[in-house]
């Protein structure tokens, strides 16, 4: 008799197997993507990932992997089709190809609710955060405040902060704002520019006191650490991330208040400057930062596009004297309405710029 391959707990341990292994896993399937070869013959480029690790892997199309992962068992039964989302069981070898793993797929299947796969496993602490959020187009901006009390810091940190007030009017609160040293995040509104245009969510971090209070619809109150792996998640399961300056203010603090909180920032957004995927920052595909045409806030840019405009009440020099006085319900419409204008920038450059780049 022969014996059952061995199963790999974790995805990051086949690192560990020789090439040739045969072993089974659960993963998630981050990706997938059908081809042809030279000679005509199918096959499926996917990624798949789970807590620890995400990997390459590959389905020829003559093994029975390639029709499992082609036709639905029933045949049009979403509950077993291989798509992205999806918690699938691997039989895979252990390959290399141009010196990088990968895994050469010979069966797979979705999980059942009789498999022993805990989702806490394939997606990380804190998937139940966002459980049923997942967007494949995901917008969002974020907001953030003050973290620190200077008279209880060192030193060395107060006249570091005063010396970047001076460049700034004098003002420590913005400062510490724009900093992710000294500042937190306190909001980030998010939502899916494929569908439905006007839901958004927001996760914020109440100000002291406010902790148990009830919020909005829409509005789901949380730890910063919390919000933080909320969106890791969210980027991580997402196709394509969309921002206006996420490169140059909100994935480098949320990278930064992440590595400070001891949170997994699980996706790169920030390689690849000029890269429209997997993040495309819309401020820089309008040409800000590295040409002559200025820089330009997103109030001026759907002003000029003939979209609704987020201008309202508040704007973000009043985000942290409106978190003092503990009004997150008015931050949170202020990001949410960020949010909604930024989706909409976004569906006017798909349709009249996007199509014809050719890095698109």
């Amino acid at each position: 008799m022969t014996a059952a391959p061995p199963h790999v707990q974790r995805l990051v341990d086949v690192h560990e197997l020789p090439v040739g292994t045969v072993a089974t896993a659960f993963v998630a399937v981050r990706s997938i993507r059908h081809g042809l070869s030279r000679s005509g013959d199918g096959y499926y480029d996917l990624v798949v990932t789970d807590a620890t690790a995400k990997l390459a892997g590959k389905i020829w199309g003559d093994t029975r992997a390639y029709k499992e992962a082609t036709v639905a068992d029933p045949p049009g039964d979403p509950a077993t089709a291989v798509k992205p989302g999806a918690i699938v069981k691997l039989l895979f070898t252990v390959a290399s190809y141009r010196d990088a793993l990968q895994l050469t797929v010979t069966r797979i299947r979705v999980v059942d609710q009789d498999d022993p796969c805990q989702p806490e496993a394939i997606w990380g602490p804190g998937w139940e955060l966002v459980e049923g959020l997942r967007c494949e187009t995901l917008v969002f901006d974020i907001e953030t405040v003050p973290a620190i009390d200077l008279g209880a810091v060192p030193e060395a940190v107060t006249k570091a902060v005063s010396r970047a007030a001076e460049r700034n009017d004098g003002d420590a609160g913005k400062v510490m704002s724009l900093s992710p040293y000294y500042g937190k995040v306190v909001s980030l509104a998010f939502g899916d520019a494929d569908t439905d245009t006007d839901t958004v969510t927001t996760l914020v971090v109440p100000p002291q006191g406010r902790e148990q209070d009830p919020l909005p619809d829409g509005v789901r109150a949380m730890t910063e650490a919390e919000l933080l792996r909320s969106f890791w998640h969210l980027a991580d399961a997402a196709e394509l991330v969309v921002s206006f300056n996420g490169r140059g203010f909100d994935v480098p603090f949320l990278v930064t208040r992440s590595l400070i909180l001891g949170v997994p920032a699980r996706v790169d957004l920030v390689s690849s400057p000029f890269s429209l995927r997997p993040h495309l920052d819309l401020y820089r595909v309008l040409g800000h930062g590295r040409s002559s045409l200025g820089g330009a806030s997103l109030d001026v840019i759907c002003w000029a596009l003939g979209v609704e405009s987020p201008k309202g009440e508040l704007d973000g020099s009043m985000v942290a004297p409106t978190y003092a006085r503990g009004d997150i319900e008015a931050i949170a419409a202020y990001n949410a309405a960020d949010v909604r204008a930024t989706a909409a920038v976004f569906r006017h450059l798909r349709e009249h710029l996007l199509p014809f780049r050719n890095d698109w």
